[in-house]
Parts: structure tokens; C-alpha cells; sequence
């Protein structure tokens, strides 16, 4: 009787869990993009964006949720786990997600030129590689991509005043 219900709004829900991440990085200036990881119906892990303020090319919200999780199931492998992210995986975070074999990703905006769960291409459930997870697609995909206009058109705007 402890285990969580899930029920077909949970992945609305979680989304809006990464969402929450993804405004606290546009509130930080990066691109807002979050986050978070679900295992057993709980969230362990939540990140978003970081790029900006950590230096580092690599401090996606995918990569940093990921290792959170590992730190927090003392595992490198999260077979049992899903990732909510509100922006289609980039081929870098993609690979991370085959290489730590989550269970299934469930992302917001789609992204056709750069995303590698599908948009450009499909990393996530590639042959060859040694893993392979299941792919939820579009869920909140409006809210998730209003946010990232939203954050571009002020860099735009930001950047012609300057």
C-alpha cells in the first residue's frame, strides 16, 4: 500500500516537475531546460541548465539529473528510472541516457534539428547500441516550447539593445 499510484496523468505531472526546473533556469539566464528523474513513482533527481553558470558546455539538465540519480541509488545504472525532460535530448545527453540504461525518457518540446530521441535522430533506440529506452514524446510539448521562444526572443531582443 506504500507504492505511489500512477495513473495516465503522471507524466503530466512530472513534466510539470521538469518544468518548475526549466523556470528556474530561464530565472538564471540559461536556456530552460529541466529536468527530473522518477523511480517507483518518486522523484530522485531534479537539475536544470547550468551551462552558463557552471562554465561547462557539458551542465545540461539531462546530464546533471543523471548524475544526481546515480549519486542517489549509489549506481551508475538506472534501469528501473525515467527521465522527464522538458526538451528533446541532444545526441550528448542522449548517449548518457544509453550508457546509464534508463528504463524510458519522456520529453516536452521536440526538437527536428538537433534532438536525438527521434527529431534529427534517434540515439535513444539505436540498434547497434547496447541499450535501448522507451520514448514518450510531446507531453506538455506547448509549454515546454513557450518557454524556450519565450527565453530566445529575449536574447534576441536583449542583444539588439546592446
Amino acid at each position: 500500500m506504500d507504492d505511489p499510484i500512477i495513473d495516465l496523468h503522471s507524466d503530466e505531472y512530472f513534466m510539470g516537475e521538469a518544468l518548475r526546473q526549466a523556470a528556474r533556469a530561464f530565472a538564471a539566464e540559461e536556456v530552460p531546460v529541466g529536468a527530473v528523474i522518477v523511480r517507483g513513482g518518486r522523484i530522485i533527481a531534479r537539475a536544470y541548465n547550468q551551462v552558463e553558470l557552471l562554465k561547462d558546455a557539458t551542465a545540461h539538465a539531462e546530464m546533471l539529473v543523471l548524475t544526481q540519480a546515480q549519486q542517489a541509488l549509489g549506481d551508475w545504472r538506472l534501469t528501473d528510472c525515467t527521465l522527464y525532460v522538458t526538451k528533446e535530448p541532444c545526441p550528448m545527453c542522449a548517449g548518457a541516457v544509453v550508457h546509464t540504461r534508463l528504463a524510458r525518457v519522456v520529453f516536452g518540446a521536440g526538437d527536428p534539428k538537433g534532438g536525438a530521441a527521434g527529431g534529427a535522430l534517434n540515439l535513444l533506440q539505436f540498434p547497434t547500441l547496447n541499450h535501448r529506452c522507451e520514448i514518450t514524446g510531446l507531453v506538455r510539448a506547448e509549454e515546454c516550447r513557450h518557454l524556450l521562444k519565450t527565453f530566445f526572443a529575449q536574447q534576441r531582443q536583449s542583444a539588439k539593445s546592446d
